[in-house]
C-alpha cells in the first residue's frame, strides 16, 4: 500500500511493502483540493519576515501551515497567478505548487493474484512468544544475543508515519505518546480526522508495523525492547502528506528531544524546471529545501534521521533512470521531466539510507528495492518473496513466510498475506529502516554522547559485508547488526 504525495511534483510515498509487484499501487490523481490549491513557499535566511502573513496576502494566498524554525509556510490559494504575483517578492527564495495523490485501493485488493495467505503461524491467544517466525530481528540481533548487553533503555526513536495502535499489548509500555499533522478533512472524507493533535492512532497499519521492529517487548520483540517510541502522524487513512506535513513532524520531534527518527517514506523530486500541463515551467526547489532545512535542524539538535531507500528497484546513482521512471510513472498527469532528479529524503545529506536485505541470499537484495554505491549506507532485513519468486517473476510463487513479522493495529482485519490479528507478515524498505533506526537508538542508549555522524560510522563499521567486499551498490557497507556494534572495540 504505496502512498503516493506529491509535494509540488515530489513522488512522496511510504516506502512499505505493501505491494503488487515491484512498483506498487498507483494512484489517483486530483490537481485541487477541496478547498483550493496548496503551495510551498520558502523564505531566505531560513527565517519567516515579520510580514510574510501580508506578503502571502498581497499575492492571492492565504496561510495554512507555518514552519518558522525553517523559515517555510505552506499556503492555499484559489488563483492560478499565485506563484507568478509571488516572483516581486524580493524576501522569497523558491515557492511550487502542492498536489495530493490518492491511493486506488481496487490496487490493493487482496485477491489480484496475491496467492494464499500464511495460516501455519499460531493467533496470538495460541502462542506465547513469536520469535522463532522473527527471522529478520534475528539477524540484526545475533540471535538475541544483543539483549543482555543493552536493550535501548533511555533512549527514544520518533516515528514519523501513519501513527501507532496506542494499546497495543507489545508497544504500550514504550509509548511515549505522540502528535498528529493531519490537518481536518485531510483531503478526504474520513469524519474521525478532526485536526485533533493528539490523535495519533494509526489508520493504516504501516506505522504499527515499523513501530514494532523497533521496540516491540511482547509476543514479538524489536531491536530495542526497552526504546522509547514517540508517533508523529503525518498520514491519514487513504490519502497522502504533503511534504509541509512531514517536515513538521520532523522539527517536532527535533524539539521533543527523540534521539533517532525514522522515516519509511521514500519519493522522488526534481531538482531542475519541469513543465505541468503545457501552463509554464517549474521548479521544485522549494520542495528539496524544506526537506533539506528539516533534516539539518534534527541533526542540528543531535538526532540520528534513518530513512528507507524505496521500492523501485531503480539505481539512485543513475540520474536518467530516475527521470525516465518519472516520466513513466507521472507523465499521465501532464508533468514533463527533462532534468536531473533525486530520492527523497534519502539522498539528502545527514540521513542514514537504509536498502532491503532478505532472508535467503547475502548476494541479492529484496527484488524492490533501490540500490546505488553513492547512495546507500547500509542494508536491513525487510523481506521479500523469497528465492522461487525472485528467480521466476511469478506472482503464484510468492512465499509470504518471507516476508516481516511484526505488530498490526488490534482493532484492524488482518492483511491479507496471513489470517493473524494483530500481527502482520510485511515487506519493503519501510521494514528495513526501522532495524536500523531500532540500532541507532540503543546505540544512543549505549553512548548518549553520541552525535548522529558517530552512530552513522558505528552502524556502518561493525555491518556485516555481504555482497562484493567493501561498500557496494546494493547493501552499501553492509547488513547493519546491533550485537556487533555494541561489542566494537
Amino acid at each position: 500500500m504505496k502512498r503516493k504525495v506529491f509535494s509540488s511534483v515530489a513522488a512522496m510515498t511510504l516506502a512499505c511493502g505493501l505491494m503488487v509487484g515491484a512498483g506498487g499501487a498507483k494512484a489517483k490523481t486530483e490537481d485541487t483540493n477541496p478547498v483550493g490549491q496548496t503551495y510551498l513557499v520558502v523564505f531566505k535566511g531560513n527565517t519567516l519576515p515579520k510580514n510574510y502573513a501580508d506578503m502571502i496576502s498581497n499575492a492571492g494566498g492565504k496561510v495554512v501551515r507555518t514552519l518558522p524554525k525553517i523559515g517555510s509556510v505552506e499556503v492555499e490559494a484559489a488563483k492560478d497567478n499565485f506563484l507568478a504575483n509571488l516572483k516581486s517578492i524580493s524576501d522569497v527564495q523558491a515557492a511550487n505548487r502542492e498536489m495530493i495523490h490518492r491511493l486506488d485501493d481496487m490496487e490493493n485488493d487482496p485477491a489480484a493474484a496475491d496467492g494464499q495467505p500464511v495460516t501455519d503461524i499460531p493467533q496470538p491467544e495460541n502462542i506465547d512468544s513469536y520469535w522463532n517466525y522473527q527471522w529478520d530481528i534475528q539477524k540484526v540481533t545475533n540471535n538475541g544475543s544483543s539483549y543482555a548487553i543493552n536493550k535501548g533503555k533511555g533512549a527514544i526513536v520518533g516515528i514519523i508515519d501513519t501513527g501507532i495502535d496506542p494499546n497495543h499489548p507489545d508497544l504500550k509500555a514504550n509509548l511515549l505518546g505522540g502528535q498528529n499533522f493531519v490537518p481536518a478533512g485531510a483531503y478526504g472524507d474520513d469524519p474521525t480526522e478532526t485536526g485533533d493533535p493528539r490523535d495519533f492512532k494509526d489508520r493504516n497499519g504501516h506505522g504499527t508495523h515499523v513501530a514494532g521492529s523497533i521496540a516491540a517487548n511482547g509476543k514479538v520483540k524489536g531491536v530495542g525492547p526497552e526504546l522509547g517510541i514517540r508517533a508523529y502522524r503525518v498520514f491519514p487513512a487513504n490519502d497522502g502528506a504533503a511534504t509541509s506535513w512531514i517536515a513538521a513532524a520532523i522539527i517536532q520531534a527535533a524539539d521533543d528531544g527523540v534521539d533517532v527518527i525514522n522515516m519509511s517514506i521514500g519519493g522522488f523530486d526534481a531538482l531542475s524546471r519541469y513543465t505541468y500541463q503545457n501552463s509554464g515551467s517549474y521548479s521544485d526547489i522549494a520542495d528539496m529545501l524544506v526537506w533539506k532545512r528539516a533534516i539539518q535542524y534534527a541533526v542540528n539538535k543531535n538526532v540520528t534521521v534513518v530513512v528507507a531507500a524505496g521500492n523501485e528497484s531503480l539505481n539512485l546513482n543513475n540520474p536518467t533512470a530516475i527521470t525516465d521512471y518519472m516520466n513513466a510513472e507521472y507523465g499521465y498527469l501532464g508533468l514533463q521531466f527533462k532534468g536531473a532528479a533525486m530520492e527523497v529524503p534519502g539522498q539528502i545529506p545527514g540521513v542514514i539510507t537504509v536498502s532491503s536485505s532478505n532472508q535467503w541470499s547475502t548476494e541479492k537484495i529484496a527484488f524492490y528495492s533501490n540500490y546505488g554505491t553513492r547512495s546507500i549506507d547500509v542494508a536491513a532485513p525487510g523481506g521479500d518473496n523469497g528465492p522461487v519468486y525472485d528467480a521466476t517473476g511469478d506472482l503464484n510463487k510468492r512465499d509470504f513466510h518471507y516476508r516481516t513479522l511484526s505488530t498490526w493495529p488490534t482493532y484492524m482485519e488482518p492483511y491479507f498475506t496471513s489470517n493473524l490479528h494483530s500481527y502482520a507478515l510485511l515487506h519493503g524498505t519501510s521494514m528495513a529502516a526501522p532495524k536500523v533506526a531500532g540500532i541507532a537508538g540503543v546505540i544512543k542508549a549505549a553512548h548518549p554522547n553520541y552525535t548522529p555522524a558517530q552512530v552513522a560510522t558505528l552502524i556502518e563499521q561493525t555491518a556485516v559485508d555481504y555482497g562484493k567486499p567493501g561498500h557496494d551498490a546494493l547493501y552499501g557497507s553492509g547488513e547493519a547488526n546491533i550485537y556487533n556494534a555494541l561489542t566494537e572495540k
